[in-house]
């Protein structure tokens, strides 16, 4: 093919109504998507607990627990 006849091809193919109008579609399109990407704000999370507060949790931990026992957990339930 001649350079000349590829021009005219291209020139002819960008200039379709087709070609235009998906560019105009998805320029729309992207404007819509970065505008409400624009617009979204994330809620505030939960605050982080400090690396502080963990030394004095870990000495709780180690000091045993009493456990407490109440009488209320048969659930009603029968033993055969």
């Amino acid at each position: 093919m001649q350079t000349l006849s590829i021009f005219e091809l291209l020139k002819q193919v960008i200039t379709s109504w087709q070609v235009i109008a998906i560019t105009v579609a998805l320029i729309l399109f992207l404007n819509i998507v970065f505008y409400v990407a624009r617009r979204y704000h994330r809620p505030m999370s939960m605050p982080k607990i400090s690396f502080k507060g963990k030394k004095g949790k870990k000495a709780e931990k180690a000091a045993p627990q009493e456990e407490i026992v109440t009488h209320d957990d048969d659930l009603g339930l029968e033993e055969a």
